[in-house]
This record gives C-alpha cells, structure tokens and sequence, in this order.
C-alpha cells in the first residue's frame, strides 16, 4: 500500500488507530502551535487529541504526491471539552516530506485561519446555563 493510500485510511479515522510507521524515528513535525522532532511525541500529540476532544473529525479534500513530498487538503473539527461543548473547525493543509526509506521525515501544517479565529469559534457557539 502507499503511503498516500495509508495517509487516505489514517485521515478517515483520525485521531484514531493512526499508523505510525510510515513516519521516521526524528520525524519534524510543526504547525501552529507545536514544533518538535520524534515520532513518540508525534503519537503523545494525537493520544492529546483522542482523549480530551469530542467528536473529531479529519476531512481529507486533495491529497497528492509529487515525487518526495505530499501535500494534504482537510479541515479538522471537534467539540470543544466544555460545559456547551462547541463545535469548532480547522481548515488547512499539510506539506509531508519523504526521505529515501520511503518514510515520512517531516510534516508540516498550516492553518487558514489564525489561533484567534480558533478561539473565537468557542464564544460563537451558542451556550446557555440550564
């Protein structure tokens, strides 16, 4: 299997039962509000994920690969862990760089929004104390 057709299931299920392996040991992974090398931090990131948010979802739009880099389209959605629980959303793409194993050595995500878009996406959400 390739890795596009690996990165296409691991998106659909995102953040769970994610495959690990195709990325290298000193992975550089960067987006908007983490930098930092290890596929074990990687995982810690996405168990971050899969345990305090509600409801998340990866939806995958392009991805291609051209030569030794891969480029993703997707918007990430959650509820928020709070008491109204808000729905919030990330558009945004990544850029994977593939090294000569065939490994993923370096993902990089931008976001088409700002971190305070982010956040203002907690206080849009109509809440009310019952």
């Amino acid at each position: 299997m390739s890795l596009v057709e690996i990165l296409r299931k691991d998106y659909a299920r995102f953040p769970t039962n994610q495959t690990y392996s195709i990325y290298a040991e000193d992975v550089w992974f960067k987006d908007p509000m983490n930098e930092f090398r290890g596929v074990d931090r990687y995982r810690k990131m996405i168990q971050f994920i899969e345990t305090w948010f509600l409801n998340v979802q990866m939806d995958l739009i392009s991805i291609e690969q051209v030569e030794s880099e891969i480029k993703t389209r997707w918007v990430l959605s959650w509820n928020a862990p709070l008491f109204w629980k808000p729905r919030m959303a990330i558009p945004g793409w990544s850029e994977l760089k593939v090294n000569s194993d065939g490994l993923i050595s370096a993902h990089v995500d931008y976001w088409e929004c700002s971190r305070l878009d982010v956040l203002k996406q907690v206080f849009q959400s109509e809440f009310r104390i019952s």
